[in-house]
């Protein structure tokens, strides 16, 4: 079952055109161009996968036991510039019975050479995990226990957040369950805490809403809409992602988006973002 709270951007703008690998060459610039097309691919695949995961939305009917997939990268380069970089991505899941549980990390580490002393530093230090677990009632009702934290291991100022985490628990009901059309609600109560760069922290109750729905119009077009709301004493989240997703062709498909981030503790406490995903094959 994915995750109950988990905010995602949208993909700001990008078409991909599905080409073979360029020949391997970075005197004249081919590699460059090969590896940046590569990585708009990757960012529309993933907008494209995450509206299309039906898990999101109508019952859930995993295979029981234990799957899941992981992912690892590493570079190094050195020469005129020394750097490395480090990613890891896991995903594991195990089924067994009423009860779906799920455990996501990512992680991201780089270092490069400082550009005034010119020793090696580290230039990132990310972390993020999260435990969703369901357990299904009936196929209308479920129960949710959610945790999830994040960690920025080099914050620019001494008010930047470093550790931002919450665990709520709550219950969770279809309120539509078909094979055309989906909608499920959700809403919980648990705890968020904040950590700053300068050693302050803040402890709060959190309450957290959420809402998921699917409605397939005909087989080359649905419409996916995603609401999560997040409030505690002193601030109120939310975000709400809108998207269309047509299949033209067997070659030609597209997602249109549209994303609203609400943050009454920002100076702009709301910010819109339009996303056009674009795949094209011939």
């Amino acid at each position: 079952m994915k995750r109950a709270f988990l905010l995602l951007p949208a993909t700001a703008l990008a078409l991909t055109v599905a080409l073979p690998a360029f020949a391997q060459d970075r005197i004249i610039g081919i590699q460059d161009l090969d590896d940046r097309i590569e990585d708009i691919e990757d960012d529309v695949a993933d907008d494209m996968a995450r509206s299309e995961d039906a898990a999101r939305f109508g019952f859930p009917e995993y295979q029981p036991g234990f799957s899941g997939s992981a992912s690892l990268g590493y570079v190094a380069q050195s020469g005129s510039t020394d750097s490395q970089e480090f990613n890891l991505g896991v995903r594991m899941r195990f089924a067994q019975g009423q009860l779906v549980q799920t455990i996501g990390i990512a992680a991201d580490f780089a270092e490069g050479e400082d550009a005034i002393s010119g020793v090696n530093v580290k230039t990132k230090e990310d972390i993020f995990a999260i435990y969703d677990a369901n357990y299904y009632l009936n196929d209308r009702f479920y129960l949710f226990a959610l945790a999830r934290v994040e960690r920025d291991g080099l914050p620019a100022a001494p008010t930047d957040i470093t550790r931002d985490a919450y665990f709520g628990v709550g219950p969770g009901y279809r309120v539509i369950n078909r094979q055309d059309m989906a909608w499920r609600l959700q809403a919980g109560v648990g705890a968020s805490y904040l950590r700053q760069a300068n050693g302050d922290s803040d402890t709060e109750v959190g309450y957290i809403a959420s809402s998921r729905f699917f409605w397939e119009f005909s087989d080359s077009v649905f419409l996916t809409n995603d609401t999560d709301v997040l409030s505690t004493d002193s601030s109120l989240r939310a975000n709400n992602d809108l998207g269309v997703n047509f299949k033209v062709s067997d070659t030609l498909s597209t997602r249109v988006s549209y994303l609203t981030e609400y943050n009454d503790e920002n100076e702009t406490k709301t910010d819109n973002r339009l996303g056009i995903s674009l795949v094209v094959g011939f």
